[in-house]
């Protein structure tokens, strides 16, 4: 089985963004060759029930399951060479940095890196990562959410955490950009720490 340099659990607004990032890091050198996976499950995401009404470039009765949708359209069209797993989901996790096994509900996968995205529910319950597992810090005490103890997205040696997962509150905004965060922090390790970010421009069009 190959081996992922990177692989993102969740396919929601954190999941997503992050893999959208590194797959339109495609034509720089220090990641034209990086085997990015993605394991897509959507089917707890909160964005399935979600109104965006106030999100920046987002139309008034924009809906949360059609971002989802789309925002699998866009990664496959735009960036190809991301691999999305669909129709399964992450049971375990085992190894340490960079040789970790991922198991899902029906096939396991090695990475040396791992991004966890899925959502903050008290029914989280992937094992190796049970003991980084915290009360929310930035949500309601009522609502029983928790989130994965960690140092700017880092729990863990090659484990990045991004999204409400990593202790931020439920905005689309700020989950998303969570992801984005966590992407360019692996594309910073992958330029041997030059800090990186990819943009695009109209004037390369």
């Amino acid at each position: 089985m190959d081996t992922f340099d990177v692989l993102i659990m969740g396919g929601s607004a954190a999941g997503l963004s992050c893999a959208l990032i590194l797959g339109s890091a495609v034509s720089k050198p220090f990641a034209n060759n990086k085997k990015i996976g993605i394991v897509a499950h959507q089917k707890s995401s909160a964005l399935n029930e979600a109104l965006l009404n106030n999100v920046l470039g987002f139309k008034k009765g924009t809906k949360g399951n059609q971002v989802l949708e789309d925002g699998i359209v866009q990664l496959s069209e735009l960036y190809p060479h991301v691999i999305q797993i669909e129709n399964e989901k992450v049971t375990k996790i085992e190894g340490e940095f960079p040789n970790f096994k991922v198991f899902t509900n029906k096939n396991s996968y090695n990475t040396k890196t791992v991004v966890v995205a899925v959502g903050p529910s008290n029914l989280f319950n992937i094992e190796g990562l049970m003991q980084y597992v915290i009360p929310h810090h930035s949500l309601p005490p009522q609502k029983e959410r928790i989130m994965l103890k960690n140092n700017n997205h880092l729990v863990a040696e090659g484990i990045y955490v991004a999204g409400v997962l990593a202790g931020w509150r439920s905005q689309f905004a700020i989950a998303a950009g969570s992801g984005a965060q966590v992407a360019t922090d692996i594309l910073t390790f992958w330029n041997d720490g030059n800090h990186t970010m990819v943009h695009d421009s109209i004037s390369n069009l």
